[in-house]
């Protein structure tokens, strides 16, 4: 007679709970070269609990002696990955129920409030004819509440007109950034971190610093025009996101926000 493996409901907590921090590191590190360091890490990890089944003492200790003493090492590899983790747990918008089916991938269709890209890009197509700048932050998992306060609450669904009227440049709401939520515009005026790499060519300004620094510490992405050459750049995950056709930018852009 067959015997199975006791299973309860508690084993089944514990696969959900291991499941979803895989799921957030996968989240964290995804398009980085960071989830190459995390693959090998993880390959090592199962060569260590294989050679621990089959009794292979002598492997079995090299290996749990590396990983062990690797730790302290892999926190200041991962310095910036580990604070951006952390904050990402800490401001993911729990609050909202839609968001945490959205997270999970459960009935992304029916919930999801799906974002009108194609007038954001049309209205950055426009401003970017006439040089006008613009920085625009569109949330996705990491709740922006923070940074909402900087700045001036709205609610108004996206559009073309309002968006090119709010950095209109004698539009009072033109500086700092704009927060879209969702499909609707929430916040203008915004002040956004600013960052701090040297790797940044001198050329980017105080608004390319601002877009690569929110970018940098949560999850949002940044359309950004440039008031200097009207050039739009698409900044996520504190790096700029390269494309050749408006097309291409608008798949991207939709690709990021499902």
């Amino acid at each position: 007679m067959l015997e199975f493996v006791p299973f309860s409901f508690l084993d089944m907590l514990d696969i959900l709970l291991v499941a979803l921090l895989l799921y957030y590191i996968y989240k964290l590190l995804k398009g980085t070269v960071a989830i190459n360091i995390f693959i090998g890490i993880a390959l090592i990890f199962l060569i260590w609990k294989i050679t621990q089944a089959l009794k292979m003492e002598m492997l079995s200790n090299i290996l749990g002696y590396l990983l062990s003493g690797g730790v302290i090492a892999l926190m200041i590899v991962f310095q910036q990955e580990i604070r951006k983790f952390l904050l990402m747990i800490g401001t993911t918008n729990f609050s909202n129920k839609n968001s945490i089916l959205k997270q999970l991938r459960f009935l992304k269709s029916e919930i999801s409030s799906e974002i009108n890209t194609e007038s954001i890009l049309k209205a950055c197509n426009n401003m970017s004819k006439t040089k006008t700048g613009a920085l625009i932050v569109i949330e996705r998992t990491n709740n922006l509440d923070f940074l909402i306060k900087t700045g001036d609450t709205i609610s108004a669904v996206i559009s073309e007109v309002i968006l090119e009227s709010i950095f209109f440049k004698n539009s009072p709401l033109h500086d700092g950034a704009t927060i879209i939520r969702d499909n609707y515009i929430i916040a203008t005026r915004v002040v956004l971190p600013v960052s701090d790499s040297t790797k940044i060519p001198a050329r980017f300004g105080l608004r390319h610093r601002a877009a690569i620094g929110v970018s940098e510490k949560t999850d949002a992405v940044c359309l950004l025009v440039s008031e200097e050459t009207g050039e739009i750049s698409y900044i996520k995950d504190g790096e700029f996101v390269l494309y050749t056709t408006p097309e291409e930018l608008n798949e991207k852009l939709k690709k990021d926000l499902t």
